[in-house]
């Protein structure tokens, strides 16, 4: 009988230690003041609207030539791209 306990542990202990490992902690993200700060140092002009969609900020800057962009900030990097 000691044998099947045996197995039954080892078997709980392999399937506990491949498991994959839970993230406790919430990745650090960058404010709102710092995706239009990211995003107003690529392209300089004055920002309209902040707002947030999934993993990024989409910051809306009217540039100084009159034209209007959308830039992607990720939340967790401050990668700028333009959308």
């Amino acid at each position: 009988m000691q044998l099947p306990r045996c197995l039954a542990t080892t078997l709980i202990c392999c399937v506990l230690a491949f498991q994959p490992a839970q993230a406790t902690e919430k990745q650090d993200t960058i404010s709102k003041k710092q995706a239009v700060k990211l995003a107003t140092d690529k392209y300089s002009g004055k920002t309209l609207k902040i707002s947030k969609q999934g993993e990024y900020y989409i910051v809306r800057i009217l540039l100084d030539d009159g034209r209007i962009i959308d830039l992607k900030v990720h939340q967790v990097t401050g990668e700028v791209k333009k959308d």
